[in-house]
């Protein structure tokens, strides 16, 4: 009877024992962890060699290569041999990254030289880049090289410009990087012309930013357009190497207009560029002469009261100079078109209350657009085979979660990352035909020995009806009847989405390290975030910072119902648009939250930049109300609670201006708040230094929250 109830005794306390024996997170782990000493294994530098079935994988510095068809693999190079090929000495410290120009040749950037190779030949070719080469190009079939080096573009070791006003911008993205823009070089497809953004924005305010790492300090202006303001002025030109001309593509006006989803005809006859119009709620697919420049006509318009938001550029269906893709979300979400060069729509590719998220690749043998969606779930991502010719769907990977693509250019395999809740991360090759896949490689679980909390999936109800995901993560060691604080995490802002079944469950570590120290963690995705169709996300147009509020305030509701959940110690933190989103609870909520940290935060839309804000919230001419409504300086007395600004002094983004505007408002009208600034830091602390930020931001939660 004895041994039976030490037995009993043991097999009771060992849930203690186990839990006793898991790690917590220190500062550094919650910080940075997944990105360091908790990263998950995967397959470094994936790719796939062009117009074969080869996957390349770097393992142990060398270049390995798998034939997916026949299951063989070799090694291709290694970095010891590169070195002593290259330099004749250990220069690379780590295999570099290696960059397909066609079906055999490669190349890699080393400082200031271009180096190239063929698959299977020993011999480099190595090209010297002047001092300061910066977004660099290789036309696959010419090889000509383009790059910039300050405002000028160049092509191999000419000028293609020559612009002396520092304020002109030749081949660089434009338009501050909205509407899916990330180049301002375009080779055309058979490498023979090339076209670029030139950017003029001598008529945009400068704006100083100041190095504080100097003494005495320097002012360094910018050029940016705030809301309403004046905007710079966009234009697409078009050189020819062999008669060393360039001539401009005729948009026409208003010239400041945006010019986007810059695309070229796989003849090089043509090319189409999708105008905008200032107000953003009108869009024209034009075709223009590539050589003299004239518009040739207008395909199609989209016009919407709200406004139009162009991200990609016409995908050319293989071997076909007439037809092509088009991403519209016309009918509500972001779904596939069909169209001719004439502008025809000859069908709706894919359709349904869910979102096309990439479009990867085309398997002209089977007449299929493979593609990633949300089809099963806002929460997942997953892959797809749309048939272009019957409208066809199928879809190919089989498992749960949020899953990440890179195709080969036939549209025949898919390498695959994915991760779940109960999944770390998994590497696989797959068939799209979805017959056959192979597992590359199973991480291990890097949390697996610390203490982590239960983490809840919280589905509530906004005003209209639309579902809102949320996450609820408790302390560990967690009690019912326990009272706990509790940490909102908020960004509810345009084209973020917070949520998703990935790995780890609950998003950041940062949520987990809090509720190891006894948090509650709510975090959530209302209208206003993306990857939920248009309605979902122009739910706050005109009004950013009020429909978003009610909905955070349905999941404070929820909270509030939760018997465990201490009301009276509610802390609420967000970094830029969420930033604005906790001050604007702190103010216009003042009664519901304890504590606040905002990092980075808008305080007055009319001094944020052009391209967003007049997309959401129109100009402040027009929008006299919604400004003034969704402007925090004009609501520092309503403050009650403590509030901590945090600012990069560097943030090019959501200029520094705007919190001391803050603090000053706080001054006037004596209201107690706090501040720290990062010094020489733009709009997010990264590096080190995060782990100074999470600390300080950590601080003052247990400083006003803790018992």
């Amino acid at each position: 009877m004895r041994f039976t109830s030490r037995i009993l005794f043991a097999f009771l306390t060992l849930p203690l024992l186990v839990s006793a024996q898991k790690k917590i997170f220190n500062i550094s782990e919650a910080t940075n962890g997944m990105s360091t000493t908790l990263a998950l294994k995967g397959i470094k530098q994936p790719s796939w060699q062009p117009e074969s079935h080869n996957f390349f994988q770097v393992v142990n510095n060398a270049w390995i290569r798998i034939n997916v068809a026949n299951g063989q693999t070799d090694t291709v190079l290694t970095l010891q041999k590169l070195n002593q090929t290259l330099f004749g000495k250990d220069s690379l410290k780590s295999f570099p990254t290696l960059i397909w120009l066609n079906k055999d040749e490669f190349y890699f950037n080393s400082g200031e030289q271009l180096n190239s190779s063929s698959i299977g030949k020993d011999l480099w070719v190595s090209k010297a880049l002047p001092k300061g080469a910066e977004n660099i190009f290789v036309a696959p079939e010419t090889q000509l090289i383009a790059y910039t080096v300050d405002n000028n573009l160049w092509l191999n070791y000419s000028k293609v410009t020559n612009d002396t006003n520092k304020n002109i911008i030749n081949g660089k993205p434009v338009h501050r990087d909205e509407f899916g823009i990330d180049k301002g070089i375009f080779f055309s497809p058979k490498g023979n012309l090339l076209a670029f953004y030139r950017m003029d924005q001598t008529m945009v305010n400068d704006y100083p930013v100041v190095d504080w790492g100097v003494t005495p300090a320097q002012a360094n202006s910018i050029k940016y357009p705030m809301a309403g303001g004046n905007s710079h002025q966009v234009s697409v030109w078009v050189y020819n190497p062999k008669t060393k001309q360039r001539i401009r593509i005729k948009t026409g006006t208003p010239l400041d207009k945006y010019l986007a989803c810059v695309t070229w005809s796989p003849d090089e006859k043509y090319i189409f560029i999708a105008t905008l119009n200032r107000e953003q709620n009108n869009l024209r697919l034009n075709k223009y002469n590539a050589v003299s420049g004239e518009k040739i006509n207008t395909l199609f318009e989209e016009s919407n009261e709200k406004y139009v938001q162009p991200l990609h550029p016409l995908y050319f269906l293989p071997d076909n100079n007439d037809q092509f893709v088009w991403w519209s979300q016309r009918d509500g979400y972001m779904h596939l078109y069909l169209y001719n060069t004439e502008g025809k729509l000859l069908k709706q590719l894919t359709k349904g209350e869910w979102v096309v998220n990439e479009l990867l690749a085309f398997n002209k043998t089977e007449k299929e657009i493979i593609i990633s969606g949300s089809k099963e779930s806002p929460m997942e991502k997953n892959s797809y085979a749309v048939n272009w010719t019957n409208g066809r769907i199928r879809r190919i990977d089989q498992e749960v979660g949020y899953h990440n693509f890179v195709a080969n250019s036939t549209g025949e395999y898919l390498f695959d990352v994915y991760s779940a809740a109960d999944v770390a991360k998994n590497s696989v090759l797959l068939h799209t035909d979805g017959k056959w896949s192979k597992l590359l490689m199973k991480a291990e679980n890097t949390l697996a020995n610390y203490d982590r909390p239960e983490i809840r999936t919280i589905t509530l109800t906004a005003a209209d009806g639309t579902p809102l995901y949320g996450k609820l993560i408790l302390p560990i060691h967690f009690d019912e009847s326990k009272k706990y604080p509790v940490i909102v995490y908020v960004y509810n802002g345009p084209n973020v989405q917070l949520l998703h079944n990935s790995f780890p469950e609950s998003g950041n570590l940062w949520y987990e390290y809090m509720a190891q120290r006894g948090y509650v963690v709510f975090t959530m995705d209302g209208r206003g975030s993306s990857n939920r169709g248009l309605k979902f996300e122009q739910a706050t147009f005109g009004q950013l910072g009020t429909v978003e509020l009610l909905d955070q305030n349905k999941g404070i509701e929820y909270l509030k119902s939760l018997r465990f959940v201490d009301a009276n110690r509610m802390g609420i933190h967000g970094w830029s648009f969420g930033g604005f989103m906790t001050t604007s609870m702190m103010l216009r909520y003042p009664d519901v939250f304890k504590v606040g940290v905002a990092g980075g935060p808008v305080m007055d839309w009319k001094m944020y930049e052009i391209m967003y804000t007049e997309r959401y919230m129109n100009t402040p001419q027009e929008n006299v109300k919604g400004y003034e409504d969704a402007n925090l300086l004009n609501k520092t007395k309503n403050l009650k609670g403590k509030l901590l600004l945090i600012h990069g002094t560097d943030d090019d983004v959501v200029v520094w201006q705007h919190s001391l505007n803050f603090i000053k408002k706080c001054v006037d009208n004596n209201i107690p708040v706090d501040y720290f600034v990062y010094p020489g830091h733009p709009h997010n602390v990264r590096g080190k230094d995060r782990v100074h930020l999470m600390q300080k931001i950590t601080d003052y939660f247990d400083l006003y929250l803790k018992p």
